[in-house]
């Protein structure tokens, strides 16, 4: 590497050496930019490999294994081209991408550029992701190949011009549009001479919008760096140094704030990362075979039992005893569970994590710290630990009063953290809603339980309210999937006369069984309050779900309706 001189060079710099407060650091050597990532760590290891591609994780094969020197180098041509479309500061940069090595790296360039990256849940509704293209004012958009014929409409609709196409031979782009590779490799790779503070937003990422349109959730250089340097702490333990982490995910990176805790912690900790498409547990099983992968992004428990049956089932064939840590979200973990996952990884660290887009620091919650608690209350009850050392946390009653004194009294769960969003584009009254008090309110319900720890009750909105008591279907869940015959379930409230919402679940069965509604019922009312046990017990084949494994609970209920 060079290193060249710019136009933020000392000798064009008026130095203040006498304020001491209200100083702004955005030069080139002192400040927080995510674009500097990739070139900071290629000073030191230009040769490492930051980036692992999955074979479904990328177009071009030239990136499919790719050092962190030549991805600043890539991300650089990227932010050129950027630059040359005339795109002005801060101009919204839409991204029609699932993950790969070169959406990744386009979110980096977009950073670079002083833009702002706008990932597009691939999911979403035509009519939402055209309303947000034009709530957010996107001025130009990069496109996966596969996507564009079946998702591009909106985007044309809003009239958002296409950059360039990620994967697609000449004669299945859109006329005029290049291929990324091309266009990329059409720019110089000098660094661009752009001005940026970490408290510039470079990433808007949507919401997943249920009976309302998504808020657009504005990220700054130094969220996204306090987050990830926060999730390195966790996920680096065990390891002789912090740079021998490699990270796996094969869940959404680019349009989920999933990438603050996997990329971004792994690339600050100069680490690597295996990236894969789709997150399919036998493709799983093989990256963390090859790859020899030390921290495990496994999403939901499901997820996770998914991964065990396949390892199980191929005795030899797959060899997870590299993995020092497995971490896992949105349910509680079964005992059985752990302990086989243990056994597959020759004793890890399972760790279960509680955040949202708006709040990624997180709760960290070890069942190897309180094997005793999680014996005892797994699944039933999700337990979601503490706050991390960056997450200033409570739970608040209707008042705002904290309920650390008051055990067992569900409140909202709020937070305090630099590693916090700075607000919702364009919607100053969602974001003075959601800052109340002095804290950012979650919509989370959540108690404080044993030893202080605290246990996540539901989300507001997915709580059932049923003949006067509120119902967590997180609960009723827990207990279902504890039935032989349940494959997977989900509980939703749905409108009864008698009971305001009856408690409803919604089963997939397991291969060769089959779902006896009144045996279920019955299962449900041994282990559950009178008003927790469902009124009505659905069996489905599918159910909706997002690319992450999260149910969609607001399609369950207006199928019920």
């Amino acid at each position: 590497m060079v290193a060249t001189a710019s136009s933020s060079s000392p000798d064009a710099v008026a130095f203040d050496v006498e304020s001491l407060h209200g100083r702004r650091a955005d030069e080139r050597w002192n400040r927080t930019s995510v674009g500097d990532i990739l070139e900071r760590v290629a000073w030191a290891e230009p040769r490492k490999h930051a980036l692992i591609a999955a074979p479904d994780a990328i177009a071009d094969p030239r990136y499919a294994r790719i050092t962190y020197a030549d991805a600043d180098r890539v991300a650089n041509r990227v932010t050129n081209a950027l630059l040359a479309a005339g795109l002005e500061r801060s101009a919204r940069v839409a991204m029609l991408c699932e993950n790969s090595v070169e959406a990744f790296l386009t979110k980096i360039a977009i950073a670079k550029a002083g833009l702002v990256a706008m990932p597009v849940n691939t999911m979403m509704a035509p009519d939402v992701v055209e309303h947000m293209l034009r709530h957010v004012g996107a001025a130009a958009a990069i496109t996966d190949a596969r996507l564009w014929p079946t998702k591009g409409a909106p985007f044309r609709a809003a009239g958002v011009p296409l950059l360039s196409v990620i994967g697609a031979p000449e004669d299945e782009r859109p006329a005029g549009v290049p291929a990324w590779s091309a266009w990329a490799e059409g720019s110089p790779d000098r660094e661009p001479d752009v001005r940026i503070h970490g408290d510039d937003i470079w990433e808007i990422l949507l919401t997943s919008g249920t009976t309302s349109m998504p808020k657009a959730v504005m990220f700054s250089h130094t969220y996204t760096y306090m987050a990830g340097m926060s999730h390195a702490l966790s996920w680096t333990r065990g390891l002789p140094r912090e740079g021998e982490i490699k990270v796996c995910s094969f869940l959404p990176i680019i349009y989920h704030v999933g990438d603050h805790a996997w990329l971004f912690g792994s690339l600050l900790a100069g680490g690597s990362t295996v990236i894969g498409r789709v997150p399919d547990p036998a493709a799983i099983a093989a990256a963390v075979t090859r790859e020899r992968v030390t921290c495990l992004w496994g999403g939901s428990a499901q997820f996770l039992a998914d991964l065990v049956r396949v390892v199980e089932a191929n005795p030899g064939v797959y060899d997870l005893r590299s993995v020092g840590v497995i971490v896992y979200g949105w349910t509680a973990i079964p005992p059985d569970l752990l302990a086989r996952l243990q056994q597959l990884c020759d004793g890890c660290e399972v760790v279960g994590i509680f955040g949202q887009t708006e709040s990624i620091a997180c709760h960290r919650y070890w069942p190897s710290r309180w094997p005793e608690l999680h014996a005892r209350t797994a699944p039933a009850t999700n337990y979601v630990g503490l706050p991390s050392p960056l997450l200033g946390s409570t739970v608040v009653d209707a008042d705002g009063r904290s309920l650390h004194d008051r055990p067992g009294e569900p409140g909202e769960a709020v937070y305090r953290s630099p590693a916090i969003t700075a607000g919702y584009f364009r919607d100053e009254a969602a974001t003075r809603e959601a800052f109340r008090g002095g804290w950012f309110h979650s919509g989370d319900m959540c108690v404080y339980g044993e030893e202080g720890l605290r246990i996540m009750i539901d989300r507001y909105k997915d709580v059932v309210k049923s003949g006067g008591e509120n119902v967590s279907s997180i609960r009723v869940e827990a207990v279902l999937q504890q039935h032989p015959a349940v494959q997977r379930a989900a509980v939703v409230g749905v409108p009864d006369e008698r009971w305001g919402e009856a408690v409803t679940a919604v089963i997939i069965a397991n291969r060769g069984a089959t779902i006896d509604e009144a045996e279920i019922i019955a299962f449900c009312r041994a282990r559950l309050a009178g008003f927790e046990t469902p009124k009505r017990v659905v069996a489905v084949d599918e159910l909706p779900v997002t690319v992450g494994g999260k149910v969609l609970k607001y399609r369950l209920r207006q199928m019920l309706a």
